[in-house]
């Protein structure tokens, strides 16, 4: 008998050789993200865990989805993080976050998650405060409102796709005081659930970062790499975009391995996963954290958190044209990497 980890090996090796081909779209690849990212990150500002945007941006997903055809819920959770006053004493802020789940069905119990998160940064301390960071300003653009936009069209463009493996598209909220939601539901997935669960994608900060990366889990098998990181990279190659792995220049983070998501949680639990962000992990303390070259526009080579520069209007002066561009190739990598890994048209 299989073991779990052979299983999904197995079952995602059968899918990679066979791909429809592409149906005609009345728009190009990337330019419902790109609205979509646009639309979230102007009307939802200050997304933060619990707060009245991210209940809304919350609600606005659930209907995108739903008016797609998915059967679609949010969940809330209860959970809090703790916040640092100036003389160091430290209290915890209780909160109340949501989780958005769409269910695409597929012949098989058998799933694979694309997951990003919606919340934005939510000030931890009064020292985020003095510098402008999070708060009810931030647009979030990068961080994450360009991952919703990607998900959102995946969703719409896989809705009509018959698959042999079920897909589950996940907004989790939490992840910026320390990957909450993600870990809300991991802890709410039952064991069942949890071996039938192949894989997990996970689109973070897709825009500033100077390099598109896919990168794997510390756990995940190579046989799983081989189908998932190494092919979006094969894919990436073949369309003409640039697209590379962690190089494995700090020790803690393997090569060809990522750091600091959401994605972390489950690859922890043994559960394979990919991650799909922009970076640059050969700057600063070569972890992915740094997005880019340091620059005037830029002059702590990141726009993470940071209400002034996360923002459409501040990225469209300083990198003109790259919310469109990322976009479009994000999509036109991930959509046919789905369509393999669920054995579109099976």
């Amino acid at each position: 008998m299989f073991s779990a980890l052979r299983h999904r090996t197995a079952a995602l090796a059968l899918g990679v050789c066979f791909i429809l081909p592409a149906h005609a779209r009345p728009s190009q690849p990337g330019e419902f993200a790109n609205q979509q990212a646009r639309h979230i990150a102007t009307l939802f500002p200050g997304r933060m865990t619990g707060t009245p945007a991210e209940m809304l941006s919350a609600d606005y997903l659930q209907q995108q989805f739903t008016q797609m055809g998915y059967e679609s819920n949010i969940r809330k959770f209860k959970t809090r993080y703790s916040y640092t006053a100036k003389d160091n004493q430290q209290s915890w802020q209780n909160v109340t976050g949501s989780t958005v789940i769409a269910a695409h069905s597929g012949k098989s119990p058998l799933q694979i998650i694309i997951m990003a998160h919606l919340d934005t940064y939510a000030p931890r301390s009064d020292a985020d405060v003095d510098n402008n960071l999070g708060g009810l300003t931030l647009q979030g653009i990068d961080d994450n409102a360009a991952s919703l936009g990607v998900m959102l069209e995946l969703a719409q463009a896989l809705k009509p796709v018959q698959t042999q493996y079920s897909i589950r598209f996940i907004a989790t909220s939490g992840e910026e005081e320390g990957r909450l939601g993600a870990t809300n539901l991991l802890d709410r997935m039952s064991d069942v659930e949890k071996k039938h669960t192949l894989l997990v994608i996970n689109l973070n900060n897709l825009i500033v970062g100077d390099k598109l990366y896919f990168n794997s889990g510390k756990n995940t098998p190579a046989s799983v790499r081989k189908l998932t990181r190494d092919r979006a990279l094969a894919l990436a190659r073949s369309l003409g975009i640039a697209a590379t792995s962690n190089l494995g220049l700090n020790a803690r983070y393997p090569k060809g391995t990522s750091c600091c998501n959401d994605a972390e949680i489950f690859d922890k639990a043994g559960i394979p996963v990919l991650s799909v962000e922009a970076a640059n992990w050969s700057l600063g303390n070569k972890d992915g954290e740094q997005q880019r070259a340091k620059s005037k526009a830029f002059p702590d080579g990141i726009s993470r958190h940071n209400a002034r520069l996360d923002n459409q209007q501040y990225i469209d002066h300083a990198l003109p044209g790259r919310i469109e561009r990322r976009s479009r190739d994000v999509m036109r990598i991930m959509l046919p990497l789905v369509k393999e890994l669920a054995k579109a048209g099976k």
